[in-house]
């Protein structure tokens, strides 16, 4: 350790040493006043001056009162399964008022994305117990799967209900979740607590709380203490990690922040210029390891500025995922929960997760028939618009009856409503069967014999619905 008996100046949460050059980027420091000892870490260090970045409200602090001491290591977290029940801030301190958890190893916090080399591919399902997830998005462990929302709509309440409903399909594994809220005001704190705490669900669940007057270099730590805590839990413990992380976009704007301090060159909208590489150092700390039984699964939850999906936050982490599920502010508007934009999302691995031996056999058949006939139901809700219904063939108002079959009983769900797979799925041969049956394409004759639920007549349409000639 190398201490330094005051500072050249303070400069908001930035404190200034001139002259001094024995200090390593990200090192660790303790800042000691009058008033008590705060952390910090080193944001820029030269060889001639180190800029030190405050964890703490640095009001009143006078540089010629503080004591500076490099601890010459970087942030580490001290984890051990203890710390499942549990909720802490955002450097892994306890925030419910109960002692410290036990430790059993400390890790650095910046950890390392998983070497390639060593990644298994990502196999076997999450279920959700969100139809709109499950049934056409399906999440697979070790997958990086988005959400993607906006300003107003629900995105708290889906990546809690997803944090509460999610299990796995077999029997006895081993399951965890690490919840992460970046940047939230004081009552949506209580609100992720308040629920967690009365699902009952709290102890296999650690839950990670950044609140918004917090200090930006915090916001940076967080998701990076609970990532660690998680890939403890993942490839030592040999547990399936759930890791939910909302809002990316307040941690972007730390980051923003912390570059324009640094004085360094912005990018695009005034984001560093290696927003994409911090980004992909987050998200990478995820999969499955080769000769682990565990897993690292991550949704990370991010609103999108003006709902705009070219933005710099979506647009990079679209780059480094497997895919996204998109919020609509349209079904939000119509009352639809989860608002989840069917034509706008994708899991890129859930043809690898899916299937007999996982969901079920006709998963993936029904699955693509339900995205051919809503994308033609948006057609026929647009046709309708410019022509009226009234000069709609009969098909035409079978699609649109498809569609308000679908929005209103598979899309749509309660917030404590969780389904299973299988629930999913005859839900949506229900909504299916309100078509023709010659109009199911991408589903063999077999399947539709066995759970088309109309009557077919001899050409395979339904006696409810006559194919015009």
């Amino acid at each position: 350790m190398i201490d330094v008996k005051r500072a050249d100046r303070i400069n908001g949460p930035l404190l200034v040493l001139e002259g001094f050059g024995g200090a390593s980027y990200g090192e660790l420091v303790e800042v000691s006043s009058p008033t008590g000892t705060r952390l910090g870490e080193v944001l820029s260090a030269g060889s001639d001056a180190v800029i030190v970045e405050l964890w703490g409200d640095t009001t009143g602090l006078r540089a010629e009162d503080v004591s500076v001491r490099f601890r010459g290591e970087t942030l580490t977290l001290g984890v051990s399964r203890e710390m499942l029940g549990r909720v802490f801030d955002g450097l892994g301190r306890p925030r419910d008022g109960l002692p410290e958890p036990r430790v059993d190893v400390r890790r650095d916090v910046h950890g390392a994305p998983l070497n390639p080399a060593a990644r298994d591919y990502p196999r076997d399902v999450i279920q959700t117990g969100i139809s709109a997830i499950d049934g056409l998005n399906t999440l697979v462990r070790g997958q990086k799967l988005p959400i993607f929302s906006g300003a107003g709509l629900p995105h708290d309440e889906l990546a809690s209900q997803i944090a509460l409903q999610a299990e796995l399909t077999g029997a006895g594994e081993d399951f965890a979740v690490v919840f992460v809220a970046l940047g939230i005001s004081n009552d949506v704190a209580a609100y992720f607590r308040e629920r967690f705490e009365a699902s009952g669900l709290l102890a296999r669940t650690a839950l990670f709380l950044n609140l918004a007057d917090d200090p930006a270099m915090e916001r940076i730590v967080t998701p990076r203490a609970a990532l660690t805590l998680a890939e403890y839990l993942a490839f030592e413990q040999d547990a399936h990690v759930l890791v939910l992380m909302t809002d990316m976009t307040n941690y972007a704007e730390a980051l923003r922040e912390l570059s324009a301090r640094k004085n360094e060159v912005p990018g695009r909208k005034g984001y560093p210029g290696y927003l994409y590489t911090d980004l992909a150092g987050l998200y990478e700390r995820c999969g499955r390891v080769r000769g682990r039984p565990g897993s690292l699964t991550q949704i990370p939850v991010l609103s999108m500025p003006g709902d705009d999906v070219t933005h710099p936050i979506p647009d990079l982490t679209g780059y480094i995922t497997e895919g996204q599920i998109v919020l609509s502010r349209a079904l939000h508007r119509a009352g639809v929960y989860p608002p989840v934009d069917v034509s706008g999302s994708l899991s890129r691995l859930m043809k690898d997760g899916i299937g007999a031996d996982a969901t079920r056999d006709d998963h993936a058949d029904v699955a693509a028939q339900l995205f051919a006939a809503y994308a033609r139901t948006r057609e026929v809700r647009s046709l309708a618009t410019i022509m009226g219904e009234g000069a709609l063939s009969t098909l035409d108002r079978a699609y649109l009856t498809f569609g308000a079959a679908f929005e209103r009983d598979v899309l749509t769900q309660g917030e404590a409503e969780t389904r299973t797979f299988a629930e999913t799925l005859e839900l949506a041969w229900s909504a299916l069967s309100h078509l023709p049956a010659s109009e199911l394409t991408r589903i063999s004759q077999e399947r539709i014999d066995a759970h088309h639920t109309g009557k077919l007549d001899g050409r395979g349409a339904t006696e409810r619905e006559e194919v015009p000639g």
